[in-house]
């Protein structure tokens, strides 16, 4: 991370990837200040001074937050999504995962942010029959236009971590991926899951990558196998 882009800032902050992102940045060298936006107070331990907690419950007011963030971040991290279940129907969900999503896109850009990394989701298309994987692809699709220097869209498979609302298949999911990691090392599973704190540590490396002028300028879609690569020991060895 550059000189120039000494702020970052990141929604999504307390969720499954969220948290890892937030960690993630939390040990980078250059020590960025991080403005983290949430509806409630960050988890315990308190975080360190560099993180800028930004509590603000209703979140449609996020957007109207970027231009009053100091110092302004150059980059933009959002994990931010939730459930149908959480959320209380689809068009709920939609509220948060595309609309809000892409407001804060666009205010992010509005106020001079050039990296934009998002976490999305493999196998997702605006030509799919089912609603979630249509909408998480329309919102790639927008996000594209919206023309960031750098656009980065983190694509992983299942998510292999602890979540509090973790639903039944997708706990039975989680416990088979663990379970052939630990068989085999992790190769059985790298293709189809992914540790979070991998998926966090890649968002974070690919960002970086970009503000530092790592990257040709343009859209980056980081794959399953990219995420393992950038958030494993490359990650690592550019610490």
């Amino acid at each position: 991370m550059t000189a120039s882009t000494n702020a970052v800032a990141l929604v999504g902050c307390t969720g499954l990837v969220g948290s890892q992102i937030l960690a993630a940045l939390q040990g980078v060298s250059q020590k960025p200040t991080i403005h983290a936006v949430a509806r409630r107070e960050l988890p315990s331990p308190p975080p360190p001074p560099t993180v800028k907690a930004v509590v603000e419950a209703d979140s449609s007011k996020w957007p109207g937050l970027f231009n009053g963030l100091t110092p302004p971040p150059k980059a933009f991290f959002s994990a931010l999504g939730t459930t149908r279940g959480q959320a209380g129907s689809f068009e709920a969900q939609r509220a948060i995962d595309y609309d809000l999503n892409l407001s804060l896109a666009r205010a992010a850009k509005e106020s001079g942010v050039e990296t934009y990394v998002l976490i999305s989701s493999a196998g997702v298309s605006t030509a799919s029959p089912f609603p979630y994987p249509k909408m998480k692809a329309e919102l790639e699709e927008a996000i594209k236009g919206l023309d960031f220097p750098h656009t980065v869209i983190v694509k992983p498979g299942l998510l292999v971590g602890k979540r509090s609302d973790t639903r039944l298949a997708e706990a039975t999911l989680r416990y088979i991926a663990k379970g052939m990691g630990l068989v085999s090392k992790t190769w059985l599973t790298d293709w189809w899951a992914q540790d979070v704190d991998v998926i966090g540590r890649a968002a974070v490396g690919a960002g970086l990558m970009c503000t530092e002028g790592k990257r040709d300028k343009g859209v980056w879609i980081v794959d399953q196998k990219e995420i393992i690569r950038i958030g494993g020991k490359e990650y690592k060895d550019s610490l």
